[in-house]
């Protein structure tokens, strides 16, 4: 992560990756911990995905290792995409009132 572009983009990786996971409550103190319980609930599944990936992409690297902020990206994408997924499940259940 040499240049500012680079920190940037990481940076924003970051911030949609908690906006992706973010659950909306009543007060704000609901919302936070409805967001921590949702990254409580999926960090452990998105860990697992991540370190296979990256042990696959250094297979096929022969054995190279990967950058750490590579593999915290790899991390923030599929969280992205797990988020998503997880609040179209949750939000498209939910019976009008």
């Amino acid at each position: 992560m040499n240049s500012i572009k680079e920190r940037i983009t990481f940076f924003i990786s970051g911030v949609l990756y908690l906006l992706f996971n973010l659950r909306l409550g009543a007060t704000p103190f609901e919302s936070f911990k409805a967001t921590f319980w949702q990254l409580l609930q999926t960090i452990p599944f998105i860990i697992g995905i991540t370190w296979m990936i990256v042990a696959f992409f250094q297979y096929m690297a022969n054995g190279e290792k990967m950058p750490w902020d590579r593999r915290i990206r790899i991390f923030f994408a599929i969280g992205i995409m797990a988020g998503l997924m997880y609040g179209i499940y949750e939000y498209a259940g939910v019976k009008p009132q």
